[in-house]
């Protein structure tokens, strides 16, 4: 998930959203990956490929995906897209047209709902819940073409979508003649409770699309992920790929796909969960030491951000602790940002906003709590 706009002055800490620590890319690693795809394809890697991404590569994701995340699929339905967000608009072009409805969570990742609207399609918002998606409000939604969830870790409240909200959000698809597009953004990070199996792995996820991405694993830079598609859609969406930019950069697959075979993807990612997993442990500590029962985290269980609700703040207060906390040199993001209706729908709720930590040292999280602490004082 792509975070807020970048700051047009310099932060000392930013606790943005969906940023990861440069410092944490396996350089050498995929220095090599990178030189023995270049040296091992010859003149083939210097050609046009298949839209659809490199086979090596689809291959290698294909195991990958069951040993990750249980999930079983033929190589034919993987999909190689430039980031997310392409696998995003992809879906848009292919299963909606204009007056289309749609299904997204309420608070909601606002990159999805953009893209969504552009091809001018209506948002339907069913809430969240500690359950995730309240699937009993899909009863009163009519004709919506797809769904857009993130079951494993519900951006941004972190909510897990249960085990019977899965079953029936299946149901509705199949009842409605309606996709869902599982996002699975970081579906790599895991620290209080085990691996939640996706939709897609489910007996009845015939209708569902899996999308996933390495930008939270080793960069957005690299642009590279990737979506699990239904068979009867592939053909859609080889053509769609073609036709949008031909294919993904290619030496870049091919590095990827050895990064994957030999296991030093895997590697990575087990040492950036240690890592990860320090980082939230910091600022967890610090927001407690500094706020204590003033302050409530929620979604602290898996992914990369947190939302923490301070219970002594409306929602009406939000942008000028954020001023407040930027004259000072520290990043924050308001939560009702991703609401519906903005601070309309939150004027009654209590202040919340989403740290982002994984792009931060310890030091630098301690550092940054310490320093709002400070400037929430002057609200």
């Amino acid at each position: 998930m792509s975070g807020p706009p970048v700051a047009a002055e310099p932060l000392q800490v930013d606790f943005r959203y969906g940023d990861i620590a440069t410092a944490d890319f396996p350089s050498l690693a995929w220095r090599r990956a990178l030189t023995k795809a270049l040296t091992t394809s010859g003149s083939r890697r210097l050609r046009y490929q298949e839209p659809q991404g490199s086979m090596e590569l689809r291959t290698a994701l294909q195991a990958y995906l069951w040993r990750a995340r249980s999930l079983r699929c033929s190589v034919d339905q993987i999909v190689i897209v430039n980031g997310s967000q392409q696998g995003l608009d992809l879906c848009s072009r292919i299963l909606l047209d204009t007056g289309d409805r749609f299904v997204i969570e309420t608070p909601f990742y606002w990159a999805a709902r953009h893209v969504f609207e552009s091809v001018g399609a209506t948002p339907q918002f069913v809430p969240v819940d500690e359950e995730g998606l309240q699937t009993e409000a899909l009863k009163d939604i009519k004709k919506a073409r797809l769904c857009y969830v993130t079951p494993s870790h519900q951006f941004p409240l972190g909510h897990v979508l249960s085990a019977s909200r899965r079953a029936q959000l299946l149901r509705w698809t199949d009842k409605a003649g309606a996709y869902i597009i599982e996002d699975d953004y970081d579906g790599e990070y895991r620290y209080d409770i085990r691996p939640i199996q996706p939709l897609h792995a489910f007996d009845d996820a015939a209708h569902v699309i899996y999308l996933g991405t390495i930008s939270k694993t080793l960069s957005p830079l690299l642009r590279l992920g990737y979506l699990v598609v239904p068979p009867e859609l592939v053909d859609a969406f080889r053509t769609a790929k073609r036709l949008t930019d031909r294919h993904s950069p290619t030496l870049e697959q091919g590095a990827l796909a050895d990064f994957i075979r030999s296991g030093a993807y895997e590697r990575h990612v087990r040492k950036l969960r240690r890592k990860n997993a320090e980082r939230r442990a910091a600022l967890l500590d610090a927001l407690a030491d500094h706020f204590g029962d003033a302050v409530e985290v929620q979604g602290s269980e898996a992914g990369l951000h947190v939302v923490a609700w301070f219970n002594n703040f409306d929602a009406a207060q939000e942008d000028q602790m954020a001023r407040n906390a930027r004259q000072i040199g520290v990043g924050i993001y308001p939560v009702s940002d991703l609401y519906e209706s903005g601070r309309g729908v939150a004027a009654k709720r209590r202040a919340g906003f989403v740290f982002g930590y994984a792009a931060l040292e310890e030091r630098e999280i301690w550092q940054g709590v310490a320093r709002l602490a400070n400037a929430l004082r002057t609200v």
